[in-house]
């Protein structure tokens, strides 16, 4: 053991961290040995990321003490972690849009030659960067401008810039496509090969065991467990992650579908660049089954969802939902025709973060009986239907309906859409990548959830970049390709080698 203590890069000890009565880590020890993958695994909630932040001095400890390569520290600050050779990337990225990827990179810590910032001997150092950890990034390009994947590069590129060796990497596959999460997981490689120590804040199993040496799972904030990854398997992990078994496979009883709902008909539409994304684009969803589509980012999801919530405006085609026009129509003239959903960035388009939890429940519905009389919002009401939502869809903390939703975690944050948009009852919903950033307890929850929606009658059009979701959910699977559709599959007929293949342009009957 005094071997280990020498040369562990990390340890943190009995680390206690109280927010007034609320116990957020309650005695918690983590060893993190130089060079390794340490995956932290627990339940959104569960204290993971008040513990790194604990790490990174963002927040101060209650109790506890913190070595660095066997050295006692006080960590008053992120200055004094990043001093110590410690990198944080958050979950929600912390990055000026307007700015090239370079000049965010070295921002706060700008080179200068004389008096001027001296950006091509930064943009040298980090291509040099970029290549030796084989991250592609296109230095010049402006974040607005990137996928999100490049923007993760370019949060990690940030942290070896300022000299990191101990990353700690927050739910970083939360927003990543399938693609991007391998790649995301070979540069974790090209790191632990060059003697740096990865954090990795999860609740995802696969990815636990596809890159972490090691794991230590906490629960309601206490530590339950340190494993070698290679020691367990996956039900092991999510058992001691929840406290329970937990159950992969939805329950989804037969059912046959009911009239159309929503009907689209060759949609046309361009994206951010004004370049045409949807080229034709076909669909319909009837009542009582789950539609889902599956596609590699990029080939017009995003977009076909903003056309139909009434955010961004086709070109040509024709939209209607139970026969009525739903072309380019506002987004209150689509909830008011029947359309809800479960936007794909909950902080931007899901929440008014300074609203309180009772509040975003009722955004749509705030000038509508119970809510509201003559003009008065009727606070009483607001909040008993805040408190049966808040217990019904497991939102945690209990208690939340006065505190911002920005100060919930971001699973929770998510619970918030859910229980707002399955209980306003419309014909069509919506929902984008909905377990995004979900444990398994809260995504076994969502996806029963989704699956009572359709038994209800109502009409689900799913999309997401999770494969396994949608072949478990979807009664029907549609592939999007290049901005149409290019295949159907019945959903108890995928396979992901037969989806993936057609998600890449392959013809259905090959």
């Amino acid at each position: 053991m005094g071997n280990e203590q020498k040369t562990a890069a990390v340890e943190m000890k009995g680390i206690v961290k109280k927010f007034g009565d609320f116990v957020a880590n309650d005695h918690i020890d983590l060893t993190v040995q130089k060079g390794e993958v340490h995956a932290i695994l627990g339940e959104n909630g569960a204290g993971k990321s008040t513990l790194m932040n604990v790490l990174y001095g963002l927040y101060q400890p209650t109790e506890g003490e913190i070595f660095i390569n066997g050295q006692k520290v006080i960590m008053d600050g992120p200055n004094k972690a990043i001093e110590m050779g410690i990198g944080m990337v958050h979950q929600h990225f912390m990055l000026v849009q307007p700015f090239t990827v370079v000049e965010n990179i070295v921002l706060g810590i700008e080179p200068t030659k004389g008096l001027v910032v001296d950006l091509k001997s930064a943009r040298e150092k980090v291509v040099e960067l970029s290549k030796r950890y084989n991250m592609a990034i296109d230095p010049d390009a402006k974040i607005e401008d990137i996928s999100v994947g490049m923007q993760q590069r370019v949060e990690i590129l940030k942290v070896l810039y300022r000299g990191a060796d101990i990353l700690i990497l927050d739910e970083p596959t939360a927003s990543l496509t399938p693609q991007e999460i391998t790649e995301l997981i070979e540069t974790i490689g090209h790191l632990t090969k060059d003697g740096k120590s990865v954090i990795l804040i999860t609740h995802k199993l696969k990815e636990i065991t596809s890159c972490a040496d090691r794991c230590t799972i906490i629960r309601a904030g206490k530590y339950i467990d340190t494993v070698d990854v290679d020691q367990v398997n996956e039900n092991e992990l999510a058992a001691m992650m929840v406290g329970r078994d937990v159950s992969f496979t939805v329950e989804k009883p037969d059912k046959t579908p009911g009239d159309v709902v929503l009907e689209v008909k060759d949609l046309h539409g361009n994206d951010y660049r004004d370049i045409e994304i949807l080229r034709g684009f076909n669909i319909q969803v009837r009542s009582g089954e789950i539609v889902g589509i599956a596609g590699v980012d990029g080939n017009g999801q995003t977009e076909l969802v903003e056309i139909l919530t009434g955010l961004k405006k086709a070109t040509s085609g024709s939209v209607t939902v139970n026969g009525q026009d739903a072309y380019n129509v506002t987004p209150r003239r689509a909830f008011d025709l029947g359309v809800t959903s479960i936007p794909a960035d909950r902080q931007k388009y899901g929440l008014v973060l300074d609203f309180t939890v009772a509040e975003n429940l009722i955004l749509q519905n705030y000038e509508k009986h119970p809510f509201a009389k003559k003009g008065f919002l009727q606070k009483g009401n607001i909040d008993t239907h805040a408190k049966e939502l808040i217990d019904k869809f497991d939102i945690r903390p209990r208690g939340t309906e006065q505190h911002p939703a920005g100060t919930l975690s971001g699973g929770n944050q998510q619970k918030v859409i859910i229980a707002r948009e399955v209980t306003n009852d419309s014909d069509l919903l919506i929902a984008v990548n909905p377990t995004r950033g979900l444990d398994v307890g809260a995504i076994e929850f969502v996806h029963k959830y989704l699956v009572e929606q359709r038994n209800k009658g109502r009409a689900v059009l799913l999309v997401s970049f999770e494969l396994d979701e949608i072949m478990s959910l979807s009664d029907r699977i549609e592939v999007i390709f290049e901005g149409k559709i290019t295949g159907s599959v019945p959903g108890k007929d995928a396979d992901e080698k037969t989806l993936g293949f057609m998600m890449a342009g392959g013809a259905q009957h090959e």
